[in-house]
Order: structure tokens, then sequence, then C-alpha cells
């Protein structure tokens, strides 16, 4: 039976400054789901996780006659990453392996000024939309008290919104997610697979289209920085959210293109130059929902896009299905979900160098969860909890045939507090699967329903102290031990009686959505006209209208050309153009 290394190999990085992003447009904010509390709801499932693996080495040191690892020393981490500015990781208790690395992380990178940020979402002619976003975040109070919004009237208002500390937020993000990639391409350093739990999200972000809560995308980023800073030409994405993340994929077609530019004119004996990466983006998503849910057929065929080759690009997208039983789930997951899985070999059989190049992504959203409130998932392609920890071992597995076992999972989607707990718990549990070996039953049991009710009442947050509730001296040990991981890790500010923090009601998910009347857009609205804004879903079959209310798109609420539409004028993009050598 496995036991786990005096290094783990599995670490969970977090961000304080992520709850800082918050929605300050009214004080009414039941409707508005992506939220700082998601983070809390998170963390109480990967302390759940990490206590489940202490427990099971405990366990497996009375029946093996083992030794258990020694407590993590809250300096390890640090020391181990000497060259790094990360974060001191946080010992997670004495008397108690360590099975994860925890990284409290203040790391942040400007926007403005670091290079794959630039890379990702700056502009030939200058980096306009960055810049904008940088002065939005700044005037963010003063245009709510003068205009009553803080979002440009030319992107969605339900779905975006900023505060004065947004900045922190996003630049605490970014920078946590760099941070990781340092980590986990250290060769020196033991840490292989990395869970980035920040926001806010950032998947449907194009190079200068926010939407979908996102504005800058995280994991595009992370994957600019790898290819920039340690020579990863080779980049695998799986986006396992409920939605498509369209802006991911926009954005992996354009490098495509580039890189396939560069490959043509270097075949046609033009001079040779440094190539840019080639990234291999794959989705399981809802089909019926956002960003598709009204049927637009550029938005539904860019999220049905299947190419492997041809122009350079590698594109997978696979639709959820409904499942009745747990057998017909896993032979989904086997014929159907799988099939991301075996594209993206495909895609490293194909294009390998010999070069270890190559470095794993999971845009891991949880709104695909189960436990996700009804409203957000209306067309019931769900999938149980079980599929988070079979994706992360099965996607570990191939970083390990492919990419020397690196992998960095960052947080996405998942609304509701259950869902974002049981999700994180399990993906965990699969990332850190090779440190104590243990069964997908054996695992079950642990997000199973009455555990997960245990969990929810043990870690409730107290209004006044803001300190989660201490469970009774009769509790099973698994969660007193959970209570004392995440009092350690929680980043959440307390709560006061009058705070809005409290987990906000499942909002209406009526199909009503905002319009705005023709030429209200000025001319910088035509840069986010072709990606529609996932707005804040809310109750089914309610008339009442909300402006935080919608997840189908608007035909003014549109952001940037997906997969193989031209390229914006403004934005001018380096053309496809040959220069072919002399002839022979």
């Amino acid at each position: 039976m496995a036991q786990p290394s005096p290094h783990p190999a599995t670490a969970i990085f977090l961000q304080d400054a992520c709850h800082n992003h918050r929605f300050i447009r009214s004080r009414d904010t039941s409707t508005v789901v992506e939220r700082p509390e998601r983070l809390r709801a998170v963390a109480t499932g990967l302390a759940c996780a990490i206590a489940r693996l202490e427990e099971m080495s405990v366990a497996r040191v009375q029946t093996e006659g083992t030794a258990p690892r020694k407590p993590m020393d809250p300096d390890e981490l640090a020391s181990q990453l000497g060259k790094m500015d990360l974060a001191q990781p946080v010992a997670s208790g004495s008397g108690s392996s360590t099975p994860v690395a925890i990284v409290r992380s203040s790391a942040s990178l400007s926007i403005l000024a670091h290079p794959a940020v630039k890379y990702i979402h700056g502009d030939i002619d200058g980096d306009v939309y960055l810049e904008n976003l940088v002065r939005w975040v700044k005037e963010s109070k003063e245009k709510i008290e003068q205009d009553g919004s803080e979002i440009p009237p030319h992107l969605s208002q339900g779905d975006l919104y900023l505060c004065p500390e947004s900045l922190d937020a996003i630049q605490g993000a970014l920078g946590t997610v760099c941070e990781a990639v340092d980590a986990v391409m250290t060769p020196s350093h033991s840490t292989k697979r990395a869970f980035v739990a920040v926001r806010p999200p950032g998947h449907h972000c194009g190079e200068d289209s926010p939407s979908g809560f996102c504005f800058v995308n995280n994991v595009a980023v992370a994957a600019a920085h790898a290819h920039l800073q340690h020579g990863v030409d080779r980049i695998v994405i799986f986006d396992i959210d409920l939605h498509h993340g369209n802006g991911t994929q926009s954005i992996s077609w354009q490098i495509n293109e580039e890189t396939y530019r560069q490959t043509l004119e270097s075949e046609g004996g033009a001079p040779s130059s440094k190539r840019g990466p080639q990234v291999y983006y794959s989705s399981i998503h809802d089909i019926l929902s956002y960003p598709c849910e009204d049927g637009k057929p550029h938005l539904v065929q860019a999220a049905s896009t299947s190419l492997h080759g041809p122009h350079g690009q590698y594109i997978e997208n696979v639709h959820l299905k409904e499942y009745t039983s747990a057998e017909h789930f896993d032979r989904l997951y086997r014929d159907e979900y799988s099939k991301i899985l075996r594209r993206a070999e495909e895609f490293l059989e194909s294009t390998s160098s010999g070069k270890d190049d190559v470095l794993v992504f999971i845009s891991c959203g949880m709104d695909a969860s189960e436990h996700e409130m009804p409203s957000m998932s209306r067309h019931n392609r769900r999938v149980p909890t079980v599929f988070f920890h079979r994706f992360a071992r099965d996607a570990s597995a191939l970083a390990a045939k492919y990419a020397s076992g690196r992998l960095i999972s960052v947080l996405e989607g998942g609304y509701s507090d259950r869902a974002l707990a049981s999700g994180a718990m399990a993906h965990l549990l699969g990332l850190a699967g090779d440190e104590l070996a243990h069964t997908e039953q054996e695992a079950s049991e642990w997000w199973a329903l009455e555990n997960l009710i245990l969990l929810e009442k043990a870690t409730k947050k107290r209004r006044a102290g803001g300190r989660p509730s201490l469970p009774p001296h009769n509790t099973p040990p698994w969660l007193d031990r959970t209570v004392e991981i995440f009092t350690s890790i929680d980043g959440s500010p307390p709560s006061s009686s009058t705070s809005s923090s409290r987990s906000a009601p499942p909002p209406s998910s009526r199909t009503l959505r905002e319009r705005k009347t023709k030429g209200a857009a000025s001319s910088a609205a035509s840069s986010a006209r072709n990606s529609p804004a996932k707005t804040l879903p809310s109750v089914q079959n309610q008339d009442s209208e909300s402006s935080l209310s919608d997840l189908s798109d608007s035909p003014d609420e549109q952001g940037k050309p997906v997969v193989g539409a031209p390229a914006k004028e403004e934005r001018k993009l380096p053309r496809v153009i040959l220069k072919l050598g002399p002839a022979p």
C-alpha cells in the first residue's frame, strides 16, 4: 500500500486578497452568486480532504506498522522554494501526517507590466483593455454614486461588477496561479500538482472581452507564464465547468493560429524564430447553458468544435448529458467524457519533440455538481461528486505520463456552498491520490450527504465572532480535525449581523434579459459584442426582472469573436502571411 512521501507532491494555494472583490452597487446581494463566500466553502472542502487523508495515514500506520510522516514544519515549503517569493505554508497540525502542502500566498503581479498578462490581454498598439480595467476599478465607487453602475454601458451589467479592491483580487489571483506554475516547474521542488483557489474566475474572458464574472483569464495567463518563463511549449487545458470556456478557447485558437503561421513561414524558408506554444483546449459542458442558451449559431458552433491538427488547432468539446443511475454515469464517463483525455494523448503524441515541455491545466468549475442550485443547472446536465475525484486522478495519470507529473487545477465556477465544498474535497482527494492510495468507493463515503451536512454544521460561521461553530465532543475525529485545519486556512473576514455575507438564496432563473436600444453602445462596444454575458442566474418561472438575474445571452452583450472568426479591425492582429524563401 502506498505511503505518503516525506514531502507532499500536492499543494493547495490560497490567496486572501481574492475575498476583496465584492458587489457594492447595491445592498441587495441576494442575486449575486459569484461572491467572496465561495472561497470559504471551498476551504471547508479542502480542510475536510486533508483531515481524511491524515486519518487514513494514521489508520495505515496502525494496520501496517509503518511510521507516519512527521508533521510539516511551517517553514518547510518556503525553504524548499528558496529562490521564489512564495508565501509561508501553513502546517496542518502537530501529531499528524501532512499529505498536502498548504500555501497561503501573498503573491501579486501588475496587469500593466507582467509579460504573461500582456501576452494574453495586451495589444500591438498598447494595452488598451488592461488600462481600461484599471481605470474602471479606480473609478468604481464614484461611478456607482454618479451613474448607478461601475460597469461601462457596452458591457453586461448583470454578470460583471467591480469595487475599489477588485484590482487587488485580480492581481492576487494572477500572482498566485503564476506562483503555482513556478512551484511545479522547479525540478528541485517536490510539488507536482496544485489546486489554486482564487477568484474572480477567468475562463469566459477573451483577450479584451470581460464576461461571465471574468475580467482576466487566469489559466491562460498561467499558461503564458509557463511558456515565457519556463519554456513550456505544449499546454493541455481541461475545462470541466458547467459552462463552455469560450474565452479560453478563443485565446487558445489565436495562440495556435500564430504558432501555425510561424511554422508555415519556417517551412517556406523564412528565417526561423522562436515559435509560440501549441495549446490543446478541451471542455465538458452543457450546450444548453451559457453562453449557448439562446442557441446563437456562432456560440453553439464554437462550443461544439472538434478539430485536431488542421490549421494548427487542437480543440475538443463534449456535451454533458443527463444520467439516470451511477452505472449510467460510469458509461457516460467512459464513452463520452473521457474523450477529452484521449484526445489530449493524441495531441501530445502527435506534437512530441522529445522535450520535457508539457504542462497540464484544469479549469475546475464545480457548477455541474449534483449539489449545485437548480437555478444554475436548469437543464439537469449534472455530474455526481465522484466525477471531480475521478477526473483529477485520470488527469494526474496523464500528467505523470507526459508532463513529469506537472498539473495545476484552478477554480472557475461553482456557486452553492455544498457544490463547492463537496467538489473541492473530491477533487483534492483525487489530486493527492498517490499520497495515500484509496479506492473510489472508500472516498465516496466521505462526501456522502450525511457527512456533508455534518461538515456544514461544524464550520458554520457565527455572525459576531466570525469563527466556525465548534462541533460537540461526540463528533468523529475527522470532523474535529477538519475544523482545526479550516480555522487555520479560512481567509474570509468576520461577518456581522448586518452583513450580506450569508449564503444567498437560490436566485431566479427566468429567461428575461436586458436589452438596450440600437446605437446605445459606443464604438468600443464592438469589441465585446460577440461574446454574450453570463448574467447572474435566478429562480425559474419568475416574471419579475432584475439587472442581476439572467443566464442567457443578449445580442447587445456579446464579446469577442470565437473560433475562427476574423479579428476585429481595431485589434490589428498579425495576419497569416507566408514569407517564402528563395526557390530551390
